[in-house]
C-alpha cells in the first residue's frame, strides 16, 4: 500500500457519496439541504447535478495517479472544494466550510504529490 491509498481512498469515498446525493437524490435529508444551498447561492438543480457528475467522474479517475488524468481529477476536486468554501464564505458562516477546506487540503495534498505525470504532459519537466 502506498502512502498515496488512504488520501485517494478517502477522497473518492468522500466524493462517490456525495455526488450520488447530488445526481440521484437518494439520500433526501442531505439532498434536500445542499439543493437548498444551491438555491441559496443562485444555482440550480441542474448545476448541481452537473457539480455531482464532475465529483463522480473525478472521484473514479483520481485512482489513476500514474496518468496525468489523476492528477487533473485531485485538481478539479480541488477546484470544486474552493467553490464551496468561497460559497460558504460569501452566504453561510466560516464554520458551514470547514469540511470544505478539509477536502480541499486533502485534494492539494494528492495533486502536490502525483504531479510529476502532468508536468511531463505538458513538458515541464
Amino acid at each position: 500500500m502506498t502512502t498515496m491509498t488512504i488520501p485517494i481512498g478517502l477522497l473518492s469515498a468522500f466524493f462517490l457519496f456525495a455526488s450520488s446525493i447530488k445526481i440521484f437524490g437518494w439520500q433526501k435529508f442531505i439532498f434536500e439541504t445542499q439543493l437548498a444551498m444551491f438555491i441559496k447561492y443562485g444555482l440550480n438543480r441542474q448545476v448541481m447535478t452537473l457539480v455531482g457528475l464532475v465529483e463522480l467522474i473525478s472521484a473514479i479517475t483520481i485512482w489513476l495517479q500514474w496518468s496525468w488524468i489523476g492528477t487533473i481529477a485531485a485538481l478539479t476536486l480541488l477546484a470544486t472544494s474552493i467553490g464551496a468554501i468561497g460559497c460558504h464564505l460569501i452566504w453561510d458562516t466560516w464554520k458551514d466550510g470547514v469540511p470544505a477546506v478539509i477536502i480541499g487540503l486533502l485534494s492539494a495534498f494528492v495533486a502536490w504529490v502525483g504531479k510529476a505525470p502532468l508536468l511531463t504532459m505538458l513538458g515541464l519537466t
